[in-house]
């Protein structure tokens, strides 16, 4: 029920962005991501419904098409499969959120 921060895993995904996956049970997860400047998050899709909120940085998020600038106290909302990426412009931190969980992530640890 308690997930402490530095009892998590970081995961280095390449190219300047690591994932820590936060807390995941049931049908909902939690997982910090950290972009170092210019990193890329690819444009990509899942089945999975998310939320994303911006900690810290700035970044350009493409949506469906759309791309607008983001910063702290930002969220950004994903419908399953719709395609969605990133790129960070000033180094920074995002909290996303998935329901169901991602079992892709679960899998890769």
């Amino acid at each position: 029920m308690f997930i402490y921060r530095n009892a998590t895993t970081v995961e280095d995904l390449g190219g300047g962005v690591t994932r820590r996956v936060m807390a995941h049970g049931g049908r909902m997860m939690a997982v910090e991501v950290t972009f170092t400047k210019d990193a890329v998050g690819p444009l990509h899709h899942h089945p999975h419904e998310q939320l994303t909120y911006v900690l810290s940085g700035r970044f350009a998020f493409t949506i469906d098409g759309i791309t607008q600038e983001v910063s702290a106290g930002d969220t950004l909302y994903k419908a399953p499969n719709i395609v969605h990426g990133c790129v960070c412009l000033e180094a920074g931190t995002l909290l996303d959120t998935f329901t169901p969980q991602r079992e892709d992530f679960l899998a890769a640890r």
